[in-house]
């Protein structure tokens, strides 16, 4: 395990802070898992302090798991009603996820199921698979923050205990997205490009070349507010095309677009004061 010089050590007070939650969720009989930075330590030997701590539960537990948290003395909030509630102490807060910011990656029995066994800041803990690691920060490709590092940094940790075919069912019709990052995978370590199998590469890059051979049908829509929830803003207000979040074709109602985009709204409201 070696530090990642770039964040500062983890202050005592938020290490009991992160331990008493997950002591208070174990004693509650919630089942989580940890994931976020510390998974990825114990997954990639990389190690960084945040000012937050991931924790993943299903849908249905999250208010009790703010519940569990609030009486123990914490303030909480359920932030994002589609995916995210926060508990805070002292300026740093824990995430209690259970699905993701576009909405595709709700937690289900399969991150139980493909648990693993680990150790967090010295308690015993649960942490998410490797495969549902990499999906959801598959999409996280924001001006401010891209998860890709992560992924490629998971790939050459767990490469070869991977579920690949798993992995590729998580995407489903978002294939092209995985196919990035594992094509950039092999620029960033072309030594290592034979540690993502070979029939894997040859599967997505197959139907990159189907696509090639079929003729595209009318699609007005933009995929990319799946990816950012800044950027392609302008395309779906301005440029008149179909938000791929929107129920029926996301998962995500208007209502919690507009909470989920109001922070954007916020700042760029004070920008230009």
């Amino acid at each position: 395990m070696f530090r990642d010089p770039s964040t500062p050590a983890l202050e005592p007070a938020v290490r009991d802070f992160y331990r008493d939650a997950m002591q208070q969720l174990n004693d509650s009989g919630i089942e989580f898992l940890v994931g976020g930075a510390y998974a990825l330590a114990q997954y990639t030997g990389v190690e960084r302090h945040t000012r937050d701590f991931d924790i993943f539960v299903r849908r249905d537990d999250c208010q009790r798991a703010l519940d569990v948290l609030e009486k123990a003395g914490y303030r909480t909030e359920l932030t994002f009603p589609h995916w995210l509630g926060k508990a805070y102490h002292c300026g740093n807060y824990i995430d209690l996820i259970f699905s993701s910011g576009n909405a595709i990656c709700d937690v289900d029995d399969e991150w139980f199921n493909n648990a693993t066994a680990g150790n967090v800041l010295d308690m015993p803990a649960k942490l998410v698979p490797p495969e549902e690691m990499i999906w959801p920060k598959a999409y996280i490709m924001e001006r401010e923050r891209f998860d890709g590092a992560d992924i490629v940094h998971l790939i050459h940790a767990c490469a070869k205990q991977l579920d690949w075919d798993r992995l590729m069912q998580r995407m489903g019709t978002a294939w092209r997205v995985l196919l990035t990052h594992l094509i950039l995978f092999g620029f960033i370590y072309p030594g290592e490009r034979s540690l993502i199998p070979e029939r894997v590469m040859k599967e997505l890059l197959d139907r990159l070349q189907n696509e090639l051979t079929v003729d595209e049908t009318p699609n007005h829509c933009c995929q990319g507010t799946l990816l950012s929830r800044a950027q392609y803003l302008v395309d779906v207000e301005c440029l008149g095309y179909s938000d791929a979040r929107v129920k029926p074709v996301g998962k995500m109602s208007k209502e919690e677009i507009s909470i989920w985009t109001a922070p954007i709204r916020e700042s760029a409201g004070k920008e230009s004061l």
